[in-house]
């Protein structure tokens, strides 16, 4: 392993040079979407070029993907999709998994990024995370964004997990969502893209598959705020099954996670 660390970081840093060609393409598809399809249709097209920009990525990153359960979701409905966080590959699989359009809540510092943060202006949801008056009105915003019939997708530990336990506590921003606007929750789990492109070495990147399993939707129809602990519990549990049933197979690489 110690010596393919310099062959990972090559990796690195070649998939960072995509990315940058990539966003710079990019960047100008999205202007002329902007600029020419009618406001109700942009979010929709806008997404089909998110999952092209997020294959194409992969491609040259040498990553195929695996998503099991597709067929679960119905393209047709509005969920609130949700998913652990492990790795900076996160984002592209997100976008590659699903194909109902999303809005991401993003970081509100994200926004600040050149081109980058102007895109995320244009698609996504952003919320400042040290601001209570902005993470009100997020959910407002969340609320207004599936009431038009497009879906959100949110990343319910807050933050990437970069500690050694396969989830990081639960939020209860998405299931306070979900509950309010009675729609059914999705549940996405990512379970090795923290193998490829690890914390500790975020510049290095190891080819290979990830994977990701989407589980039958959760309906939330007739459920209170009192069930929030209860909704949170039954993600927690189906997103620490699917990362032991592949812990087991063998295909997950970090093999002291605590699964208690």
């Amino acid at each position: 392993m110690f010596l393919l660390r310099p062959f990972y970081l090559l990796i690195g840093i070649f998939a960072m040079a995509c990315f940058v060609v990539s966003l710079l393409v990019f960047f100008f598809i999205y202007l002329f979407i902007f600029a020419t399809v009618p406001k109700n249709r942009a979010a929709h097209v806008a997404h089909t070029v998110s999952r092209a920009w997020g294959k194409t990525c992969f491609l040259f990153m040498f990553i195929p993907t695996r998503v099991e359960g597709k067929d679960k979701i119905d393209k047709n409905k509005t969920y609130v999709f949700v998913a652990n966080h492990q790795s900076q590959l996160d984002i592209p699989l997100y976008a590659i998994a699903c194909k109902n359009t999303f809005k991401f809540l993003a970081k509100a510092e994200l926004t600040k990024i050149p081109l980058l943060g102007f895109l995320i202006k244009r698609l996504y949801l952003t919320v400042d995370r040290n601001d209570k008056t902005d993470r009100s009105k997020s959910l407002l915003v969340m609320k207004e964004a599936l009431s038009k019939g497009v879906s959100i997708f949110l990343c319910p530990e807050g933050t990437r997990n970069r500690t050694q336990n396969p989830l990081l506590e639960l939020k209860d921003g998405a299931f306070k969502v979900a509950i309010e606007t009675q729609l059914p929750i999705a549940v996405l789990t990512v379970i090795d893209t923290k193998n490829r492109n690890r914390p500790k070495n975020p510049l290095e990147l190891m080819p290979g598959a990830v994977h990701a399993i989407w589980h039958d939707p959760i309906e939330t129809k007739g459920l209170s705020l009192n069930d929030i602990p209860a909704l949170k519990e039954k993600v927690r549990i189906i997103m620490m099954d699917n990362l032991k049933a592949y812990h087991n197979k063998g295909i997950t690489a970090f093999k002291n996670y605590n699964y208690a």
